[in-house]
């Protein structure tokens, strides 16, 4: 029996204000108002990492709020450090950190300034809320700038400094709602390593994130959620092995060149990708060597150059577009 950290049963959320009987386009009350989360189950274990991925508008930043005690669902039941969020809602706080999509610090102060206030706000003590802003920004790599106003940080080290400062109190677990939004890929790599020294102490982690790479970098398992429902969920390889097994792919130097690169080649015709746009042709292999040889020898024989040739397994990304409808790639027999 898995030990959970968090349990997520049934749960519903829907905004809106409901109009009697009837809403305003002749749809039925319940009908009229927006459900962001339409029975949603959820179990993380603990001491892992969790990612939550979706579209916008799927219900991942409502889960969050839920989770966190900010919003009440409308039924169903939620457990989070083995609390109820809506009759223990208090003992919930005290076992949770929460790092939202925007920064709550006081840019006019320091990074030290903001951990202690953060700090005293959670009930420490002065001088516990100083060491513990020591300990923070030690860990965090921020020592050395505790002292300068949060407003010279780079975007890294401001994010680096708002998840430590959701630390403050040690919680067991841990919601991070799109932590590396609008950061550049160092500032990205800084937060990636500082959730995972994280997860190496034992902290629980939620992550919801739109960055496909993020989920299959950091998190245990995944859950794909659209429409308010968790569509698939397991380890980053079982949800790429849905998608199925290793793939080639074909870049050609011209596009013009593709139908006859798709006549030639040793491949499943039904199952081959084409873009376009991007002069490429994809398709599933069995046997690697034996297909990458194959396919080269097939565009050597047939006049064809081609710009890259190469075997990779399924991706994340391909795993999304695939669950949730939007591989918008055209087929050959679209393409040709």
């Amino acid at each position: 029996m898995v030990d959970a950290a968090i349990v997520v049963e049934g749960v519903c959320k829907a905004y809106g204000e409901k109009r009697g009987k009837w809403g305003k386009g002749g749809e039925r009350g319940e009908e009229a108002r927006k459900k962001a989360l339409d029975g949603l189950d959820l179990c993380v274990a603990r001491g892992t990492v969790q990612g939550v991925l979706g579209p916008n508008g799927a219900g991942k930043t409502t889960l969050v709020r839920v989770l966190s005690t900010l919003l009440r669902a409308d039924s169903g039941r939620v457990e989070v450090a083995g609390c109820d969020v809506t009759s223990q809602a208090r003992a919930v706080r005290f076992r949770i950190g929460l790092l939202g999509q925007h920064a709550a610090l006081d840019e006019e102060l320091g990074g030290r300034q903001n951990l202690e206030m953060f700090g005293r706000l959670h009930h420490l003590g002065a001088r516990r809320a100083r060491v513990r802003a020591d300990e923070l920004l030690e860990r965090f790599d921020l020592a050395d700038t505790g002292r300068r106003a949060v407003r010279a940080y780079s975007g890294g080290m401001r994010r680096r400094l708002d998840l430590a400062a959701s630390l403050v109190t040690a919680p067991e677990v841990l919601f991070l709602d799109e932590p590396t939004t609008g950061l550049d890929p160092r500032g990205r790599a800084e937060v990636w390593a500082a959730v995972r020294s994280l997860v190496g102490g034992g902290t629980t982690v939620l992550l919801t994130t739109q960055y496909l790479e993020e989920a299959d970098q950091l998190a245990d398992r995944v859950s794909v959620v659209d429409r308010g429902r968790v569509i698939a969920d397991g380890t980053p390889d079982e949800l790429k092995s849905r998608v199925g097994g290793d793939r080639i792919d074909v870049v050609l130097r011209d596009a013009g060149q593709l139908g006859a690169a798709v006549a030639l080649l040793p491949l499943p015709g039904d199952d081959i990708r084409v873009d376009v746009d991007r002069r490429l042709l994809s398709a599933p292999v069995a046997d690697r060597m034996s297909a990458l040889s194959g396919v080269v020898r097939a565009l050597e024989a047939g006049g064809i150059d081609a710009e890259d040739v190469a075997l990779r397994r399924p991706t994340l990304d391909e795993v999304f577009l695939h669950l949730t409808g939007g591989d918008d790639r055209t087929s050959v027999k679209e393409a040709v």
